[in-house]
């Protein structure tokens, strides 16, 4: 592989037409008609002007050769002033009509990409780099954007080389013919070079999204690097990225490089034939010294188009590599897949799991035939050993995975019929480690539930605690957490989270409780927020706290996808199995009674 190492597609990744492309691409430009309109007549009259300039010119050249005058000099030379100012300000108001144009259109088509990454389940971003995503969204869009106003350049200089050649056939065919002659070798060689261009302009690209997702697992994780003291080593997965980086776009504008200087070379021989061919028609008087004159000032207007789209070979290549790109992540097919859009109205929060089979991956099974009944109002503890099923469940009751197997009912009805954001609406669920966005404390309840008054945050906040954990912030709900959340303690966060979940009353409650140890003050306030929301929720905890599976109406235990073992605390310990077992390495420590024990073991 050489270079391009590991720079494979995503399995998401599409190969499309050049004509698929540009119908999509003009498919997003139809809401900018009537500036496209305006600026299209703009692009023909600059044509008509650069055209008939080298055409003026001949004819004066032919005119001053017979009757030469100052005046008549200096009159030509003050018109061309003004057509050049004029062609400078025509070509302003174009540009600024195009460029306009486009970002109304990149805004448009960055806004769809992002909702389309938005909208795909989680077991898309399992296999996917977020990094990559972003590169597609941001640098992608913007390469498209840099496409269209370099075409709308190089469409302007081919109208005007074909209103040239008009006139170049009105004013000498012959010698018209021998330049139109020319074309099919220079087509044939810029053709030759566009698939080349555009495979290593797509692997320079790929590229580049590795390193973006390389600085963004590092910033992300830069915390964790610093206490293992590992500057040295995320750097040099950086610095890993980066050169391949450097290597494969190198490699790149080598290639497109090769493109300019080769066609330049070949147009430079063309154009001394044709001065060869057209002088020596002019010396014998088969054609007239401004007529030849026409032909050599028409060359460069005449060619310049072609050799222009060949120079902006490499833009063009990443245009329409990036469009396929952004477009592959829109037409993406999402893998969790509703067969109705059914309305959703408040739910009791019955959950039913009938002989449901579910796998990450076909080498990697997680539910066999699994069957769960969670009545309404229920508050369900789920424990077992790491890897037993436990968050599978939660996921799969969200919606975020797709099962393959069974049936999976909420009230009576197939969860594959919910219209998913009124379903999710009903879903409050807190993740193992609280996510919070930089803002404030109130931004951050108020996720969910954007329109809660802030009377209303603080009357459910005194409920918990007697709102004594709100005074411990600097500025109540008006405390900034930080990026992630960071400058509040994790169960300053863990409150967040679950006065985020509260404000939003929803249906069924889902906690996947967090492992870090909190003092026994927190853990009471965190205590007195859970029991407001389960009394009113179906509830599903993923529990890992002795207080949490104690105030569980019904505690399952799984083992490798399985329930092994069901019932209440006390009835479960009496068994002796595998709760007990569990209880003894988990959760005994936490105990009033073990804690009271090591204190008389720690006096004797």
């Amino acid at each position: 592989m050489g270079f391009f190492a590991g720079l494979n597609d995503e399995k998401y990744d599409r190969q499309y037409k050049d004509s698929e492309l540009v119908r999509r691409m003009v498919n997003y430009f139809s809401t900018q008609t009537p500036r496209l309109v305006f600026a299209s007549v703009i692009i023909v009259l600059l044509a008509i002007i650069g055209a008939a300039l080298p055409v003026i010119v001949s004819r004066i050249v032919d005119l001053i050769r017979e009757e030469p005058s100052p005046s008549a000099i200096l009159w030509v030379g003050l018109a061309l002033v003004g057509v050049a100012f004029g062609l400078w300000g025509l070509n302003w108001l174009r540009r600024g009509l195009i460029v306009r144009s486009v970002g109304d259109v990149v805004l448009d088509m960055r806004s769809r990409a992002f909702r389309a990454a938005a909208e795909h389940d989680l077991s898309f971003y399992d296999q996917f780099s977020s990094g990559r995503i972003v590169s597609r969204i941001t640098s992608d869009t913007n390469d498209f954007g840099q496409l269209v106003v370099i075409v709308t350049d190089v469409v302007a200089q081919f109208i005007q080389a074909f209103i040239i050649a008009i006139v170049l056939f009105r004013t000498e065919w012959r010698l018209a013919l021998l330049l139109i002659g020319f074309l099919p070798f220079i087509f044939a060689i810029a053709a030759g070079f566009r698939v080349w261009a555009r495979r290593v302009t797509k692997r320079g690209m790929k590229a580049m999204a590795d390193v973006n997702a390389a600085i963004k697992e590092t910033i992300s994780g830069i915390s964790i690097a610093k206490n293992f003291r590992q500057e040295e080593g995320i750097f040099k997965s950086f610095d890993e990225s980066n050169q391949q980086s450097y290597n494969v776009n190198v490699q790149r504008g080598f290639v497109l490089s090769l493109v300019f200087p080769t066609l330049n070379a070949l147009g430079g021989i063309f154009v001394g034939i044709l001065v060869y061919v057209g002088g020596f028609s002019a010396a014998q008087g088969l054609v007239s010294i401004g007529a030849w004159y026409l032909f050599i000032m028409s060359l460069d207007q005449f060619f310049f188009p072609v050799l222009n789209l060949t120079s902006f070979w490499a833009q063009i290549q990443s245009g329409l590599s990036a469009a396929e790109r952004v477009f592959a992540l829109i037409d993406a097919d999402p893998n969790v897949i509703q067969k109705e859009k059914q309305d959703v109205p408040r739910l009791k929060g019955e959950i039913r799991f009938e002989h449901l089979h579910f796998r990450y991956s076909d080498k990697e099974p997680v539910l066999t035939d699994f069957n769960l009944l969670i009545r309404p109002g229920e508050t369900l503890a789920l424990v077992g050993h790491t890897g037993a099923g436990k968050s599978s469940i939660a996921k799969l009751i969200a919606r975020f995975y797709e099962f393959q197997q069974g049936r999976l009912l909420i009230d009576g009805r197939d969860i594959r019929t919910f219209d998913l954001t009124q379903y999710r609406r009903q879903l409050g669920i807190v993740s193992q480690v609280p996510f919070l966005f930089s803002g404030t404390v109130a931004d951050n309840i108020r996720y969910a539930a954007p329109g809660v008054p802030e009377e209303e945050m603080l009357r459910l906040a005194r409920r918990i605690g007697d709102g004594e954990w709100l005074e411990t912030l600097p500025n109540g709900l008006h405390t900034e957490v930080g990026e992630r959340g960071n400058r509040l303690s994790m169960g300053q966060r863990q409150l967040v989270a679950l006065m985020r979940v509260l404000v939003q009353n929803p249906a069924i409650f889902i906690l996947d409780e967090a492992t870090a140890s909190i003092d026994p003050f927190t853990e009471w306030q965190i205590q007195q927020a859970l029991n407001l929301i389960l009394k009113n929720s179906t509830s599903i905890l993923i529990a890992h706290r002795l207080s949490t599976v104690k105030a569980a109406d019904r505690i399952v235990v799984m083992r490798k996808g399985t329930i092994i073992e069901e019932g209440n605390h006390e009835s479960l310990l009496n068994q002796g199995g595998h709760y007990a077992e569990l209880y003894n390495t988990y959760f005994r420590h936490q105990s009033l009674a073990y804690v009271e024990q090591m204190k008389e073991m720690v006096a004797k």
